[in-house]
Formats: C-alpha cells, sequence, structure tokens
C-alpha cells in the first residue's frame, strides 16, 4: 500500500506544480488596478477589422504562426491582436507543442499597427484607448515569450515598429538576405509600447538598444548578427526556402520528449526574470516534473551516465 500511496503523491505534488507554473505564466501584468480594461479595449479592437493569425500545429511538435494581411505589408489590424491573444491561449495549452516559427505572408514580416485603427484610437476620447492597446499587447507578447516553446521569428522583408518589437518577443531571430529589423517609432514621435525596448535591452545590452532607438536605424542582417539580435542569415529569400530552413535550425533544439523541451524553456524562463532565489526554487520545482519520467528513466536504461 505504501508505494502507491506515495506515488499518488508525487503524481499530485507533480500536478500542483505544473499548475502553478501555467498560472505564473499566464498571469496578467495589468489589471483593473493600472486602468486597464481588457474587455473594452477588445470591443474598442473588434472595429478595426482585415487581416488573420494563422496556426497550424505540426505532428513533429512544430508550430507555425503566421501573419497575414499582406496588403498591409502584414500590419496589425484590431482583430488581428485579437487573433493573437487567441493563437497564443492556444499554444499554451498544446501539450506535445515543442517549437514555434513565426513569421509573415507575402514575404515581408510585419510593419507594425494599422494605421487606421491607430489613428481612430488616438483621435477618440478615451485618452486611456491608447493605453488600454498598450496594455492588451504587452500581456499577449509577454505570454508569448514565456510560452513552453522555442520560438523563433523569420524575419523576411521588414520587421518595422510593432513588427520590430515582435521578433523581441521570440527566443531567437533568423534574416534572409535583405530583410531588416528597424525601431522606427522615434520618427512616429513615439517610444515602443509592446514592451519591445524592455525585451531589446535584454537581447542587445541597453548601448545597442539606445542606438538602435534613438537612431532609428535600419538593421540589416549583418549588423543584427554582431549585435547578437539575429542568430543566422539564411541563404534562401523565397517563402518556401525560408520556412525549411528556419525548419531544420529550429529542429537541431527540438529533438526529444516534448516535455523535456519543454522543461529546458521553463527553467530559462525562470532564470532570466526571477531573481536568483526564486529561479531556483522554481528551477527545482520544474525538474521534479521529469526527475523519474519516461525519458528519464529510458535514458538511464539506455546508457550509464559516465563512460
Amino acid at each position: 500500500l505504501f508505494p502507491e500511496m506515495a506515488i499518488s503523491l508525487w503524481k499530485n505534488l507533480l500536478q500542483t506544480t505544473k499548475e502553478r507554473i501555467l498560472q505564473q505564466r499566464r498571469v496578467s501584468l495589468y489589471n483593473g488596478a493600472h486602468g486597464y480594461e481588457e474587455e473594452l479595449i477588445k470591443k474598442k479592437l473588434q472595429k478595426f477589422a482585415g487581416g488573420s493569425i494563422n496556426l497550424s500545429k505540426e505532428g513533429n511538435g512544430i508550430g507555425i504562426l503566421t501573419l497575414n494581411n499582406p496588403k498591409l505589408m502584414n500590419a496589425f489590424t484590431g482583430t488581428m491582436m485579437l487573433e493573437l491573444q487567441e493563437r497564443v491561449t492556444e499554444l499554451e495549452n498544446w501539450k506535445d507543442g515543442k517549437g514555434l516559427i513565426i513569421y509573415g505572408a507575402g514575404n515581408t514580416f510585419c510593419s507594425g499597427s494599422d494605421l487606421n485603427a491607430v489613428k481612430a484610437i488616438s483621435n477618440s476620447q478615451a485618452s486611456e484607448d491608447g493605453m488600454n492597446m498598450c496594455m492588451f499587447m504587452q500581456n499577449t507578447l509577454t505570454r508569448l515569450m514565456r510560452l513552453p516553446l522555442i520560438s523563433v521569428a523569420l524575419v523576411q522583408g521588414k520587421a518595422v515598429g510593432g513588427g520590430a518589437e515582435l521578433t523581441t518577443a521570440c527566443d531567437f531571430r533568423l534574416m534572409t538576405p535583405g530583410s531588416e529589423i528597424r525601431f522606427v517609432h522615434k520618427h512616429m514621435g513615439l517610444v515602443p509600447g509592446w514592451g519591445g525596448a524592455a525585451r531589446l535591452v535584454r537581447i542587445v545590452g541597453s548601448g545597442a538598444a539606445l542606438r538602435l532607438l534613438s537612431g532609428a536605424a535600419r538593421v540589416d542582417p549583418e549588423t543584427a548578427l554582431r549585435l547578437g539580435l539575429s542568430e543566422e542569415t539564411l541563404a534562401s529569400s523565397d517563402e518556401t526556402g525560408a520556412l525549411e530552413e528556419a525548419h531544420a535550425w529550429l529542429s537541431q533544439y527540438t529533438e526529444g520528449p516534448a516535455s523535456v523541451i519543454q522543461a529546458v524553456k521553463k527553467v530559462l524562463t525562470a532564470g532570466r526574470e526571477l531573481p536568483l532565489e526564486a529561479a531556483l526554487r522554481t528551477e527545482k520545482d520544474i525538474f521534479g516534473t521529469v526527475w523519474g519520467g519516461p525519458a528519464n528513466l529510458q535514458a538511464l536504461v539506455r546508457r550509464p551516465k559516465h563512460k
């Protein structure tokens, strides 16, 4: 009886640990105390229709998220912002997921927000609409960044403004020849509002981030590599070839069981975001979810650790 009780207790602990980690990942940055009214901003965004965010989940655990509004260089309309939130929720619930490629239809990444929606919101009576849109997108992109999947932005053509910010919510960026990332916000009389500045500092350091933001400079693949903003410049510029290359690049990091790949990403997220002691405790909790698990036991049977 005792071993059965121990197994049952261990399973319960495992489940509560998993639930707690999931809760931490989904927690909203903003709530009513910050003046955030999610349902209200959703209703406003719904009015600015067009384009779509498509998700296909492949059997090998790699998902492909497509920004699909090629008429406007894949600029985010209001309904696309809402769809992005829905796709992120779907990815949070994908038990077999391991990796994610984000790219734009029609050989370009994303030109930021649809200016028609932005103008309408900035001209509206309620000045807090802009702030609510900002909080809505920060929430979504933070959840995207915390997904237990290894994510890569495949940058073709231009990633400008909000599009540049979106690339920073991915773990990695790959660029195709002739593509560019540009934080153009200064020329719009703005600063990043979707969390792009905070994330950029963590990717390239504060000096380089300051240069990119204050200079609104075009970052070509060579410069991006030098700054550590991009991992690799792909050989192919056409959509099919670039997607295949991105797939092959990502696959080297997503080999293995989903439970293990997801655990790797979770300990990384904890280490990046939490103070050291909290990160260590979270790492211990996540270690507990794979210790003695199927992949661990199979590896012990397969080969001794030291040869």
